[in-house]
């Protein structure tokens, strides 16, 4: 047995590392000193999401900025039609454009933003029915 101090997450800890022989592992032993946390599980990547709709009150989807940053361009208008997967507005964040397009097929009741404003994460950018 050999024994390391370690530290994790600006906490120190005890540790007794038996080394195996023949390539077997050795079986655990019961210690009474504080054993170091487990690891936690990788977080899932995350997707990029065009934008992040969702129900809003009688039926309409609110559709969100899905990061910060400038608008565009604006490709719709109120009272305009729009299929799933149109492109209703570029959205730059971080010197890329990101096309937000219409997550169902519906008729725009508003749009919130304007050619050159600047939104944050969850702000709403268009509203469809």
């Amino acid at each position: 047995m050999r024994k390391f101090n370690i530290k994790v997450n600006g906490k120190s800890y005890e540790v007794e590392v038996e080394e195996a022989q023949n390539g077997a592992p050795a079986a655990p032993e019961a210690s009474d000193s504080q054993a170091a946390p487990a690891a936690s599980k990788p977080a899932a990547p995350v997707k990029p999401a065009a934008a992040s709709p969702s129900t809003g009150a009688e039926g309409a989807v609110k559709i969100k900025a899905p990061m910060p940053g400038n608008i565009v361009d604006v490709k719709v208008t109120p009272s305009e039609t729009v299929r799933k997967s149109q492109v209703i507005l570029i959205l730059e964040a971080m010197k890329m454009e990101n096309e937000i397009m219409a997550p169902q097929d519906g008729k725009v009741v508003s749009v919130h933003v304007t050619k050159g404003a600047t939104v944050n994460s969850g702000d709403l950018l268009i509203t469809l029915d």
